[in-house]
């Protein structure tokens, strides 16, 4: 499973949760959720440029940090309901699940999707 879009639906709030989960000092917390206030974009085109607008979710495109904080908040999800390794594997923005069975597989995923995914 690719969770490449993922990494562009991931809300900011879920992002300082798993933060704090998983143990990251206050002050880390702080400073990496003030690169994300008040964060605006545009949209390039052949006619030019869109006006400027907030973005509120997900996280920053080509920021060295960005692939480890996805690493975070996946593995604070996780967390919650893995089994044990082999059966999830999670590597970069891409998640491996194995099972005995079709039906394990499937329900192993839907957990998977109704937990954040």
């Amino acid at each position: 499973m690719d969770l490449e879009k993922a990494f562009d639906r991931v809300p900011r709030e879920v992002i300082s949760l798993a933060m704090h989960k998983l143990g990251v000092e206050e002050w880390l917390v702080l400073a990496e959720m003030s690169m994300y206030s008040g964060a605006k974009t545009v949209v390039r085109t052949v006619y030019g440029n869109s006006k400027s607008f907030e973005v509120k979710v997900g996280m920053h495109q080509g920021s060295a940090l960005s692939p480890l904080l996805f690493v975070i908040v996946m593995e604070a999800i996780s967390r919650e309901f893995r089994v044990a390794l082999p059966q999830e594997l999670l590597y970069a923005d891409n998640l491996a699940v194995t099972a005995e069975t079709e039906e394990e597989l499937i329900k192993r995923l839907n957990e998977w999707k109704e937990n954040g995914v």
